[in-house]
């Protein structure tokens, strides 16, 4: 697994659930003291024994802490602005998740994300179908879209779906597209005081 991926899982537990949290989990899943260095790759276990005793010492089940995790991405800002960018509105940035992977290699090309298809069904629900090296990118992305609706102000059911063949179905129902006032973004980034 890439080194951001697994900072990024660190920053949130740590963040989410306290240092103290973090150092356990560390401890009982054999990580650096140091934490992960963002650019090194690391062995997909890794990642996997610092999920599971994430979820052990939480009591909550790994797809429940990949889908809080995914909702926690969005609360970063650099990652924020870049979905943000996929469009004007919720359904405008449903539509370039297609596009989602490439975006990110460009930014990181050896970044591994998983290959994303989007479909829509004629009840107006959207389909993406997500297909990664590592199972959890679904359970990820589930909670992604569900804070970015927020972060647009849309009404949303997001669900997903594990197929037979490994992939996931994460399933849209667009219900509101203005339901809230969205978080403020601008195209300009804000200038530090």
């Amino acid at each position: 697994m890439h080194g951001l991926i697994n900072r990024s899982i660190q920053h949130f537990l740590r963040d989410t659930y306290g240092a103290p949290l973090w150092q356990a989990v560390a401890e009982v899943a054999c990580v650096p003291a140091a934490g992960f260095e963002a650019m090194l790759p690391y062995d997909d276990g890794l990642t996997f024994a610092m999920l599971d005793a994430a979820a052990d010492r939480l009591g909550k089940p790994r797809a429940a802490l990949l889908e809080d995790f995914g909702a926690f991405l969005v609360t970063l800002e650099p990652l924020r602005r870049l979905l943000r960018f996929g469009g004007v509105d919720y359904a405008d940035f449903l539509v370039s998740l297609n596009e989602l992977p490439a975006r990110g290699r460009m930014a990181l090309p050896e970044l591994d994300l998983p290959h994303l298809t989007l479909s829509a069904e004629p009840d107006g629900r959207l389909l993406l179908r997500v297909q990664g090296q590592v199972p959890g990118w679904g359970l990820v992305l589930a909670g992604l879209l569900r804070a970015v609706a927020d972060d647009y102000g849309a009404l949303a059911l997001i669900d997903r779906v594990p197929l037979d063949d490994g992939r996931d179905l994460v399933t849209v129902h667009l219900l509101d597209e203005s339901h809230a006032s969205g978080r403020r973004f601008d195209l300009a980034q804000p200038v530090a005081p």
